[in-house]
């Protein structure tokens, strides 16, 4: 060792390098005023602490860095807090000062607060470990707080194991779970827990918690720098600082300069000039394809990520959209500025909403795609050539109303060489001869003609309703007929519905309404079926085969005609009719058992 290394210069820088603390844990807070953007929780345990209604576990969840486990922390203290001078009012929210225990529980080396890390320590064993000590006093603090990171981490058996300790534990003892992914936790946990999710830290706090970190720090830095930081740590404290920290360093390397500008802090993060991003957009908005691609490859060679040129793409887009749709005052909730503001009102009125929401889309399609692709440049300059083409296509409600107007054709016409309001009526007439190309055409309607009964067998013959065909055959006895109105006795083994089913065929046949009462008197002509058979058993041939065959059953009756007569050409794949015999007698089985059930009934 040199007499260099040992001199007093050199070990007071070394001593000075070891003692460095990066400002995420420089200035973690140390009490409940410290926190930023938590306010509903503090109000919360404020409450409580003050009507002594404190919970014996706490649970608390949110993403990285925005303070569960500090807040574990500070509320350890609370529950513990004692002050300098051994005064012991109880629980205290409120700690003006450091207390007995303050520097022990902040420092993770108090014997009453036991903190566990659940990512390291999952299996059932830590937990009987952690059970068997909770039967004991506190050694010097007023409870026993336990303070488990990563809860979710723990196995299945390790929080069945903890579960009825942590439903009944000992007045002495508190818990205070911290974890990222809430939902991975058992609800019988979830249950025996007082829960209190801490939300991402709004960008516009933590630009203003960031600024005074850096004056407190000796060190300038720009407004819009300060909201790049907010806007890349993504609602997280610790993120930011750490983004901080970084920037503080760029500033010390560079000694020439007095304060950290934007244009560093850009280049530091990869991020898109907001100037170069306004452009890029509005050539997108114009169709200017050629521009849009020159501007994102400037940007591109000069650092910046093509996801990130998105990004703010998309932030501008909603900005414009939020400006449309709630008027110049929601520009204040977008990135400080007022040239921004006064931009983004300007671009807002000279754009429909339908261009802006279809633009958030093609963004997001685009942003989606960059994230997964070989190559992120390529593939956004394909996601903004999208959005520059799609600037001159019509929506569709524009269209459908051009469509609507007939515009589209005698728009051209009315403006062509020859213009003017002399050639309006051919414009029109030109239009109306493209729009006619294919003409609605309105089906003729062809009502049958009922003047029959037999007319309306026929027709649901021609219907191919052959089971409405065969009950009329087979149950319906005419008692009088009329155009539009019916009278007929029913067979004993008729359906109950069939004078309603034939009243709604005849006026969807029709499209006319139909009357169809029904007698129970013992009058009406012989059933069509009835008529039939009785005509055919009284036929002279007929009744010489029944005499050469004596004891001969006549069992089907067919018309010849109707068996050998062809199917229409336009008609040759619709389905045959079965034949009426088969489904009569399918009928007649259906009413029988029905009759029999009646009869047991």
């Amino acid at each position: 060792m040199t007499e260099s290394d040992t001199s007093p210069e050199t070990a007071k820088e070394k001593s000075k390098a070891a003692a460095y603390q990066v400002l995420a844990r420089k200035y973690r807070p140390q009490n409940f005023d410290d926190l930023i953007g938590h306010g509903s929780m503090v109000k919360t345990l404020r409450n409580a602490f003050a009507s002594d209604r404190i919970a014996h576990a706490y649970i608390l969840t949110g993403v990285r860095g925005v303070g569960k486990t500090t807040t574990a922390r500070i509320l350890a203290r609370a529950l513990n807090y004692v002050g300098p001078d051994g005064a012991d009012n109880g629980p205290q929210i409120d700690m003006p000062v450091e207390g007995r225990h303050c520097k022990a529980i902040a420092e993770s080396r108090h014997p009453d607060v036991l903190e566990m890390d659940a990512a390291s320590r999952t299996g059932v064993g830590d937990i009987r470990e952690l059970i068997e000590g909770v039967r004991y006093a506190p050694v010097e603090a007023r409870y026993k707080v336990y303070i488990i990171d990563e809860v979710h981490m723990l196995s299945t058996a390790a929080f069945n194991a903890l579960l009825k300790t942590l439903e009944e534990p000992p007045a002495h003892v508190k818990f205070i779970f911290a974890t990222t992914e809430i939902r991975k936790l058992p609800v019988t946990v979830l249950s025996r827990c007082q829960r209190f999710d801490l939300r991402r830290i709004e960008p516009e706090v933590l630009t203003d918690h960031l600024g005074s970190i850096a004056e407190k720090e000796n060190v300038t830095i720009e407004r819009d720098g300060l909201w790049m930081i907010a806007r890349a740590a993504e609602g997280s404290v610790r993120d930011g600082l750490s983004i901080l920290d970084q920037a503080i360093v760029q500033h010390t390397a560079q000694k020439n300069e007095d304060i950290v500008s934007a244009e560093m802090i850009r280049d530091m993060l990869g991020l898109a000039d907001r100037g170069s991003v306004w452009a890029l957009l509005d050539a997108c908005f114009k169709g200017d394809t050629k521009s849009a691609l020159e501007n994102f490859r400037s940007q591109y060679d000069a650092g910046a990520e093509p996801t990130a040129i998105l990004r703010d793409l998309l932030d501008l887009t909603h900005l414009l959209t939020r400006i449309k749709a709630a008027g110049p005052a929601a520009a204040a909730h977008g990135p400080a500025g007022e040239a921004d503001a006064e931009r983004a009102k300007t671009m807002a009125d000279a754009l429909e909403m339908n261009a802006l929401t279809r633009a958030w889309s093609l963004l997001m399609k685009g942003l989606g795609e960059t994230q997964i692709a070989p190559d992120a440049a390529a593939s956004a300059e394909m996601g903004l050539i999208r959005l520059a083409f799609a600037a001159d296509l019509p929506t569709p409600d524009e269209a459908l109303r051009a469509l609507k107007k007939n515009s589209l054709r005698g728009a051209v016409g009315a403006t062509g060489p020859a213009g003017g309001a002399g050639n309006a009526p051919q414009a029109a007439q030109q239009s109306a001869q493209v729009y006619d190309l294919h003409p609605t055409r309105t089906p003729k309607i062809v009502v049958p003609q009922v003047r029959t009964f037999k007319d309306v067998i026929q027709l649901a013959r021609e219907k191919r309703d052959a089971v409405l065909r065969v009950e009329l055959e087979s149950y319906v006895h005419i008692v009088s007929f009329a155009a539009g109105r019916i009278e007929l006795r029913l067979h004993d083994d008729s359906p109950p519905d069939l004078a309603n089913r034939l009243a709604l065929r005849l006026k969807e046949w029709t499209k006319n309404q139909w009357v169809i009462s029904v007698t129970n008197e013992a009058q009406g002509e012989e059933t069509v079926r009835g008529a039939r058979e009785r005509e055919v058993m009284e036929h002279p041939m007929v009744m010489h085969a029944m005499e050469l065959f004596p004891g001969a059953e006549v069992t089907s009756i067919r018309d010849v005609e109707a068996a050998i007569a062809p199917v229409p050409d336009d008609d040759e794949d619709a389905p045959v009719d079965p034949d009426e015999d088969e489904v009569a007698a399918a009928m007649s089985a259906n009413a029988g058992k029905q009759r029999q059930e009646t009869g047991k009934a």
